[in-house]
């Protein structure tokens, strides 16, 4: 079953939030097509929100076309996201930066400054902006 979360001092709205778990979830391929969404309610109850919330962004999630609402049933994946990698590289490449934040904790960085680092590198080495930078 596929949990949601919530992270209140990230400054994006709750449904945005819970709309980018799910594309994510999909595009990585935890979620398939079929699987069952939590029931609004399930989500309402564990994350304490309004179940507006949770409504808008699985409207939103709709309007995307990764899912369709089931009266009586509950929202289901109907969609994957187009990947152009496939899922054995996510693997590895969750494997290794689950690898580089243990030593990054380990070395004492917070989130704060793991998201800080991770920004700088990613926008020094994004192919889409071409600013491939050299490091020291």
């Amino acid at each position: 079953m596929f949990h949601f979360r919530l992270d209140t001092s990230s400054g994006v709205p709750p449904y945005l939030q819970l709309v980018q778990q799910v594309q994510q979830a999909v595009l990585l391929g935890f979620l398939q097509p079929g699987d069952r969404l939590p029931l609004i309610r399930e989500v309402v109850e564990s994350l304490a929100i309004n179940p507006n919330t949770v409504a808008k962004a699985y409207r939103q999630l709709e309007q995307e076309r990764l899912v369709t609402g089931r009266p009586g049933h509950g929202t289901f994946v109907t969609e994957t996201l187009p990947a152009a990698v496939l899922p054995a590289t996510y693997t590895a490449l969750r494997h290794g930066l689950q690898t580089w934040l243990r030593r990054a904790y380990a070395a004492g960085l917070d989130d704060r400054a793991i998201a800080a680092l991770f920004a700088s590198v990613h926008h020094q080495t994004n192919p889409e902006t071409g600013t491939e930078a050299e490091t020291a």
